[in-house]
């Protein structure tokens, strides 16, 4: 009996073990799951014969060596910073292992011994790192079969609420981790590539600069930077390309309204606010407007949007912003920590809620002299607050990439992400069978 083990049971698990729970009906393997709240594990393996629920800290290097022993696959669910340790512990004992989270340099580093034990460790398997590489990949390489010139790639993603669901002005709700969304492009200037001139768009500028996208039946989308779309270009063995862009996805109005945020500085994470725990969210606000005499906290923020974005001052009102209830109660909180609990209090899914991930792909190449645009676009909605669109598109490829593992499938050794047709096309076949696929249209281009 194989054994797979499965460390951490959060939010985006729930699919993943799903999946796993019953592919071992049909294989006989023995899926256990590792979570501090033993509980939760229970309530995920739902009693099912082929799981087996372990409560201890997987941060826990000694407790997490033991465990991993005796089974045949490591699949690491815990946060990004943990998955080199774990990594480590892999090429300790000799196990393969499944992460959904990007290559660091760090996990880049351990190829070379991963190769000589001969331990495979693949990276970027969920959605965003993960259907996106392999989705791109799947177009790339019946482009450049067909002898195609590829001379834009353009790629978004977005974890968003479904139309049914969407009650706010916002237009959003958070679906993942809200740390993750409050401090979204933070980590530097976004760079890319347009007509072979290298371009940053610095934070502070990151949710200004837009591109607009239509999505037939779910209409427009804004798209802003995200991270190092540069990298990818060798990634994806289109070195050549002038123009290359990766992009996350929000309703209209979102980014302008976010900006407004970080322009008053309320995202920064960098320094505590002095007795946070006895401000309201009119106090908070407040704290970056400037003082003035017989103006009112509504007034000071309606001359910092000025005119031309009057439009968005409702959607701050609805959040709860200027009003004077209790106090926040986060002590030694940064403007950041603030502002998250603020939006958790408003952003949240209701029982009957459903997620929606939007991805899409521009492709702009030219064959036999003609010039084309191909997009690609998936949109999928979550099934419940259990198996969310997010859950399903994180575990199900990964699910999928366990497998094949397990069956013999994928040989591979090394530090990889899943961009290799042995790998993609079975995945994006089998995601077709759970309603994730992809619809394309192409135009041609009249220069």
């Amino acid at each position: 009996m194989k054994r797979i083990l499965i460390l951490g049971a959060g939010l985006s698990s729930s699919s993943l073990i799903r999946y796993l729970l019953h592919e071992s009906e049909k294989e006989g393997w023995q899926v256990c799951v590792v979570d501090r709240d033993v509980d939760l594990v229970k309530r995920k393996l739902g009693n099912h014969p082929n799981g087996v629920a372990l409560q201890f800290d997987a941060t826990n290097s000694e407790q997490r060596l033991a465990a991993m022993a005796s089974c045949d696959l490591v699949i690491s669910m815990l946060p990004a910073s943990f998955h080199c340790d774990v990594a480590r512990d892999c090429l300790q004992l000799g196990k393969n292992l499944i992460t959904p989270s990007y290559i660091s340099q760090e996990m880049q580093e351990l190829n070379a011994e991963a190769i000589q034990k001969g331990v495979l460790l693949m990276n970027e398997t969920g959605v965003d790192p993960g259907i996106d590489h392999m989705s791109a990949m799947h177009v790339i390489h019946r482009l450049q079969e067909q002898g195609a010139e590829i001379t834009a790639f353009k790629s978004f993603c977005g974890g968003l609420i479904a139309p049914e669901s969407d009650d706010n002005p916002w237009h959003y709700k958070f679906t993942w981790n809200p740390r993750n969304v409050v401090l979204a492009g933070q980590g530097g200037a976004s760079c890319f590539l347009d007509h072979n001139e290298y371009k940053y768009i610095p934070y502070n500028r990151l949710f200004g600069r837009l591109y607009p996208i239509d999505i037939k039946g779910y209409g427009q989308f804004d798209g802003y930077a995200n991270r190092d779309s540069l990298a990818y270009r060798k990634t994806y063995g289109i070195e050549e390309v002038p123009t290359i862009f990766r992009g996350t996805l929000r309703r209209p109005h979102f980014c302008e309204a976010w900006n407004v945020f970080i322009e008053l500085g309320m995202t920064d994470n960098s320094y505590v606010m002095d007795r946070s725990e006895s401000l309201t969210p009119r106090n908070f606000i407040n704290a970056f407007l400037p003082y003035r005499l017989n103006r009112s906290v509504e007034d000071k923020f309606r001359d910092f949007l000025r005119t031309e974005r009057a439009h968005l001052y409702d959607m701050f009102a609805w959040l709860g912003l200027f009003e004077h209830p209790e106090p926040i109660g986060i002590s030694n909180a940064t403007p950041a920590q603030l502002l998250q609990h603020i939006l958790e209090g408003k952003l949240v899914l209701n029982k009957t809620d459903k997620d929606m991930i939007v991805m899409h792909h521009e492709f702009d190449y030219s064959l036999n002299s003609n010039q084309y645009k191909l997009s690609a676009s998936m949109v999928y909605k979550g099934e419940d607050q259990t198996y969310t669109a997010m859950s399903n598109t994180v575990g199900l490829p990964m699910g999928i990439i366990a497998k094949r593992m397990l069956l013999g499938q994928i040989s591979l050794t090394g530090v990889h992400l899943p961009i290799q047709p042995g790998i993609y096309l079975p995945v994006l076949d089998e995601l077709k069978t759970f309603g994730i696929s992809f619809e394309e249209h192409l135009e041609n281009i009249i220069e």
